[in-house]
């Protein structure tokens, strides 16, 4: 099955510019990008993809085995590298993303020249035992993935609305909500398990490349000492803080998400 097809993958901008790969997180899909987009596709050639799972990818083509770690999804991204033959790829991930990202360049370096990481997290569960802080205690983390599994419409009803955390703009909430509900709940539940009892600390040590860490003042899914760690063990990596409430500020402030993006993207390595 050819990776185009299988994660719906769209082209757009400059062809001729530099490439950003644009990935997004658990329970969304490409379209979570499209305020951010306009800005970026003047400059750069976009290439922007759904996992498979999400979005409008190819239902036919879910391995729960392949798609029960982040590797997986990192071989989605390289798939799609290889067959369009991308190099010099500035990826941005989101939340999850970020660490997909990190495993996709160790693999495969030579294909990357950049990596921005949007509001990430390498572990989700605090680890009292290294100091770490997650944000999350490893009963916290047990009572979310049950209470997805059990009603997963209900769960997504309930939680989006505290990711997006933006009350006073409850459509950025509702488009949250739609986007989790659109997900098929047995992938989602596997995709969930994969994302938030991960643990990618270890592999951050090894970037090589330029790396920009987005992150937001206020998020309960990745608090502001997360940003701190990610930041402090990248070697050379670049930390901003974005005045946005919320795990998604490529809805919450995409003017100011493009423009550190575009920014960085943009720079000299």
């Amino acid at each position: 099955m050819d990776a185009v097809g299988r994660n719906n993958v769209t082209v757009t901008g400059r062809r001729d510019g530099p490439v950003v790969m644009l990935a997004h997180g658990f329970g969304c899909d490409q379209n979570m990008w499209r305020l951010v987009l306009p800005a970026l596709a003047e400059r750069f050639r976009v290439v922007l993809f759904d996992y498979v799972g999400s979005g409008r990818s190819d239902p036919s083509a879910w391995d729960g085995e392949r798609y029960s770690s982040l590797e997986g999804y990192a071989g989605d991204v390289l798939d799609i590298c290889d067959e369009l033959d991308l190099t010099d790829v500035v990826f941005v991930g989101h939340s999850v993303s970020a660490m997909v990202g990190v495993l996709a360049a160790g693999r495969q370096p030579e294909r990357f020249a950049k990596l921005v990481m949007v509001a990430p997290s390498p572990r989700y569960v605090d680890d009292p035992a290294t100091g770490y802080t997650g944000g999350f205690t490893a009963d916290d983390i047990d009572e979310l993935l049950e209470s997805l599994e059990s009603n997963y419409l209900g769960w997504s009803a309930a939680m989006a609305p505290v990711i997006m955390a933006n009350p006073e703009r409850p459509e950025l909430g509702q488009e949250l909500t739609n986007s989790f509900c659109a997900t098929d709940p047995a992938m989602a539940a596997v995709f969930a398990h994969t994302t938030f009892l991960s643990d990618s600390r270890a592999d951050l040590g090894s970037v090589s490349v330029p790396t920009l860490v987005l992150e937001c003042a206020q998020d309960v899914i990745a608090p502001r000492e997360v940003g701190a760690y990610v930041h402090a063990v990248i070697p050379g990596s670049r930390l901003v803080t974005l005045d946005a409430t919320g795990h998604c500020p490529q809805l919450s402030a995409p003017e100011a998400t493009a423009r550190e993006i575009v920014a960085f993207a943009g720079s000299p390595r």
